[in-house]
C-alpha cells in the first residue's frame, strides 16, 4: 500500500477503532463507506485495494464535518522540502566554516578536512556493525535519523485541542502512524543524511578552491613529539586516496622536513591531495550510500505493511468478500425492550459492519427447542438475560439446537443491563455470574459475549465479537 493510502487507513482506523465519533462519523456513515468503496474498486479488487479506497473516501466525508481531523492527519505526512533544506544547507555551512587555517597557513596535521574523514570513516564502521548490534522494538531509528523524521513528518506536532475524543483519535493516529511509518523514514532520513554528508564536503572542498583563487595557502606543519620521518608517514597513510585518484605522490622527508614551521611551501599540491582524498573517502561512498537507500524508499514507500490480519481489518473485509453481513438475533425466555434492541442492534452495526441486514425473532419460551424452521444463512446470536440462571441442559442445549441449523457461529450474547439495575455496582457478584454463564455454555463451544444493552460499551462488544469470529475462524481453517 502506498505511503498516502497508508495514512488514510491509519486515521480512519483509529476513528473507527475508537468510541463513537458522533455527528463526524456514524455507523450508518461506516456502511457507506464500505459500500462505497465495494462499488469502486470491483469484487475482483484485492483487500489493500478496497481498505484503501475505503478510507480515501472516508476522509472525504470526515472532512465535510471535522476539517481538524483531516488537517491533523495531512500534518502527519512527510515534508519533502525538509531534505532539500538539510542537504542545501549542509553545503552551504560546508563553504562557509572552512577556515584551512589561520592567515592563509595550513598546519598540514590539522586541517579540517581530516576530521570530515575521521567522521565519515566512523559512520562507515557503524553502519557495518549495525547488522550485528541488537536492536529492541524501539530502535528502528538512529538518534539522528529519529530526530529528522520526527521534525519531517509531524509526528511531534499534535493539534491542540479540548475535545477528549478528538484528542485521543489524533493521539492514536499520530502513534501508529509512527509504528508503521518508522522502517520508511528511517530509510529516507538515511538517504537524506547520507546527501547532506556528500554536500557539507563538496562545500569544504569546493571553499578550499575558492578561497585558493583569492588567497595564497601556504603549508607547514609542527609538531612536540612527531619528526619529519613520522609526519610523512603519517600524511602519506592519510592521502592515500587522493594520492592514488591523482597520482600525485606525498612528498617524500626531506621535503616535508623542509617545510616544518616557522618554513612554509605552497599548498597547492596539497589542497589537490585533500579535495581527491575526500572525493573517495566522502563524497563518492556517501553519493552511493545515499543511492541505495532512494531505491529501498523507493520500494518500502509503496509498499507499506498494513496489518489487514488485526481484527479491524479482517471485520471489513469480511463484508467485502461476503457481502453485507446477515444477522438473526434468537432471544431465549427474555423478551428485551427497546433500549436493549436499540443496544443489539448498535452492537451487530459495530461487529459486523454498518450494512449488516439484523433480524430479531420472537422470544423462544423456556424449555422450548430453537426455531428450526427459521434458520437460515448468516450469523446467529442466542441472546440471555444475565438475571436468569444458567443451566447446562437448557440454555446449553438450546445453543447446540440453533448451531446445528446454523450456517455460521452461533455468538451468546448475555444482556446485563436488568442485573446491573438490580445489584448496582456489585462487580463481584457480576463477576460469579458471567463465570456461571461461561461455565453452562461452555460444551457447546459457542462464545460468550456479554453487554449491557441498556448502555452497550460498544469498543469492548466488538473486541468480543471480533475474537469470537477470528477464533472460529481460526479453527475452520
Amino acid at each position: 500500500m502506498d505511503e498516502r493510502t497508508a495514512l488514510d487507513v491509519t486515521a480512519v482506523r483509529a476513528l473507527e477503532a475508537g468510541e463513537r465519533a458522533g455527528a463526524e462519523w456514524t455507523d450508518v456513515d461506516r456502511a457507506w463507506a464500505s459500500r462505497a468503496a465495494a462499488e469502486v474498486v470491483g469484487e475482483h479488487a484485492s483487500p489493500e485495494q478496497f481498505v484503501g479506497r475505503r478510507a480515501t473516501l472516508a476522509l472525504e466525508r470526515i472532512g465535510e464535518r471535522d476539517a481538524r481531523f483531516v488537517r491533523a492527519t495531512r500534518a502527519l505526512e512527510w515534508r519533502s522540502w525538509v531534505g532539500h533544506a538539510v542537504i542545501g544547507g549542509a553545503f552551504v555551512l560546508g563553504v562557509a566554516v572552512d577556515r584551512i587555517g589561520g592567515a592563509q597557513t595550513i598546519n598540514l596535521l590539522a586541517p579540517p578536512v581530516f576530521l570530515l574523514l575521521v567522521w565519515n570513516l566512523a559512520v562507515y564502521v557503524m553502519l557495518a556493525l549495525a547488522p550485528f548490534v541488537h536492536r529492541g522494538p524501539g530502535e528502528t531509528l538512529g538518534a539522528l535519523r529519529a530526530a529528522l523524521a520526527r521534525f519531517a513528518s509531524g509526528t511531534a506536532r499534535a493539534p491542540r485541542t479540548r475535545d477528549v475524543a478528538r484528542s485521543g483519535r489524533y493521539a492514536a493516529t499520530a502513534t501508529d502512524w509512527a509504528r508503521l511509518s518508522a522502517p520508511l523514514y528511517a530509510v529516507r532520513a538515511a538517504r537524506i543524511l547520507h546527501f547532506a554528508a556528500a554536500a557539507l564536503a563538496v562545500g569544504v572542498v569546493a571553499g578550499m578552491y575558492v578561497r585558493g583563487l583569492a588567497f595564497e595557502y601556504r603549508a607547514t606543519w609542527e609538531s612536540t613529539f612527531l619528526d619529519a620521518s613520522q609526519v610523512r608517514a603519517l600524511l602519506a597513510a592519510a592521502l592515500a586516496p587522493g594520492a592514488w585518484l591523482t597520482g600525485l605522490g606525498v612528498p617524500d622527508v626531506a621535503r616535508v622536513a623542509a617545510i616544518r614551521a616557522p618554513a612554509a611551501e605552497n599548498a597547492a599540491a596539497w589542497l589537490h591531495l585533500m579535495a581527491a582524498t575526500v572525493l573517495a573517502v566522502v563524497i563518492v561512498p556517501r553519493i552511493v550510500l545515499g543511492l541505495v537507500a532512494a531505491a529501498v524508499e523507493r520500494r518500502r514507500a509503496t509498499r507499506l505493511p498494513v496489518p489487514l490480519a488485526e481484527p479491524y481489518f479482517q471485520r471489513l473485509l469480511r463484508g467485502f468478500r461476503g457481502g453485507a453481513a446477515r444477522v438473526r438475533v434468537v432471544p431465549y425466555s427474555y423478551t428485551p425492550g427497546a433500549p436493549a434492541q436499540s443496544g443489539v442492534e448498535a452492537i451487530v452495526a459495530r461487529g459486523f459492519g454498518g450494512s449488516a441486514a439484523i433480524v430479531v425473532d420472537a422470544p423462544v419460551a423456556y424449555g422450548a427447542g430453537a426455531p428450526a424452521a427459521r434458520a437460515g444463512p448468516g450469523h446467529v446470536i442466542a441472546l440471555f438475560n444475565a438475571t436468569a440462571t444458567p443451566e447446562r441442559d437448557v440454555h446449553g442445549k438450546f445453543v447446540e439446537m440453533l448451531a446445528m441449523e446454523a450456517t455460521a457461529p452461533v455468538i451468546a450474547l448475555v444482556d446485563e443491563s436488568a442485573f446491573r439495575a438490580r445489584w448496582p455496582g456489585d462487580d463481584a457478584r457480576l463477576a460469579e455470574r458471567r463465570a456461571t454463564w461461561r461455565d453452562a455454555l461452555a460444551p457447546t463451544g459457542a462464545a460468550v459475549v456479554f453487554a449491557d444493552l441498556a448502555t452497550p460499551d460498544l469498543v469492548a462488544a466488538e473486541a468480543a465479537l471480533d475474537a469470537a469470529l477470528d477464533a472460529r475462524e481460526g479453527k475452520k481453517a
